[in-house]
């Protein structure tokens, strides 16, 4: 046999002896490499009440006031795990878009005795008045309802002596857009920003035509002696009055307002306040 013939052989022997070798381990040849197991949560009670003796928590309803500018409103909710086994937190509902939950990824494993904190947030952006939120937390061995409660603080309107109202007015009846630069943004700009219908009305409206210290020249909007529908209120919030105090609110003609804004307005003033013509028959 040639050099280059028997060195060949030599090889595929090895190669066969090798192949025998790992043929002859205790493993299988075609043997399937295993990772841990993948835990896979108990959801059938999920949509159960969580019965007491599970979670217990510092307050399942929490309440705060706002700010009348505030962005948003936060809460921090704490718990352990008091039962002998562990609890595992599935999912949260916040129950509207405006809600979110700041909390570690699910599904969240309590052990026993276990403590844990999660914060929800609400956004203000447009909202007056008292609002209530339900969010909703759900485990595997139940769900807890939460309440939120805010209390949306009317705006804080800068104190003015009778003399600095007198001169205010002054220059109102001067130039009626007056109201929609320099300080005055504070009062009749500012806070009807991102606002529609009700909202709007209170922060925008409210404070001329409701104030308390209201002046005889900003009439009543509930006893108007004139026909008032849609399109009354339209007019006058875009263009306002020439000769009187009111402003033209639309952007076309200086004001802070868009047309939806205008709209929406017009449209809550419409419904909650029908035309007072036939009192006055």
């Amino acid at each position: 046999m040639r050099g280059w013939q028997a060195v060949i052989c030599g090889i595929t022997s090895v190669v066969l002896a090798g192949g025998g070798l790992f043929a002859g381990d205790n493993t299988p040849a075609n043997a399937v490499a295993t990772g841990p197991a993948v835990y896979v949560p108990d959801t059938a009670h999920q949509n159960d009440p969580l019965p007491d003796g599970v979670l217990a928590w510092d307050g399942l309803t929490k309440e705060t006031n706002a700010a009348a500018d505030a962005e948003a409103a936060r809460f921090t909710f704490n718990f352990t795990n008091v039962s002998p086994g562990q609890v595992v937190i599935l999912s949260v509902y916040p129950g509207c878009s405006c809600t979110t939950f700041q909390l570690p990824p699910l599904p969240w494993i309590l052990p026993p005795g276990s403590t844990g904190q999660f914060g929800v947030t609400v956004n203000l952006a447009g909202k007056t008045g008292l609002l209530f939120k339900a969010p909703k937390i759900t485990t595997d061995r139940g769900f807890k309802q939460l309440m939120l409660k805010i209390t949306i603080l009317p705006p804080v309107m800068p104190t003015e002596s009778e003399a600095d109202r007198a001169h205010a007015l002054e220059i109102a009846k001067a130039d009626r857009q007056v109201v929609f630069r320099g300080d005055c943004m504070a009062c009749h700009v500012k806070p009807g920003e991102g606002k529609y219908g009700k909202s709007l009305y209170d922060t925008v409206c409210a404070i001329c035509h409701e104030g308390e210290h209201r002046s005889s020249l900003v009439p009543d909007l509930h006893n108007i002696i004139t026909p008032t529908n849609l399109s009354f209120w339209q007019t006058w919030i875009a263009h306002g009055k020439a000769g009187s105090l009111m402003p033209a609110f639309s952007t076309s003609d200086g004001g802070p307002l868009s047309d939806i804004q205008i709209t929406s307005l017009a449209q809550y003033l419409a419904l909650t306040i029908p035309s007072q013509l036939n009192k006055y028959k």
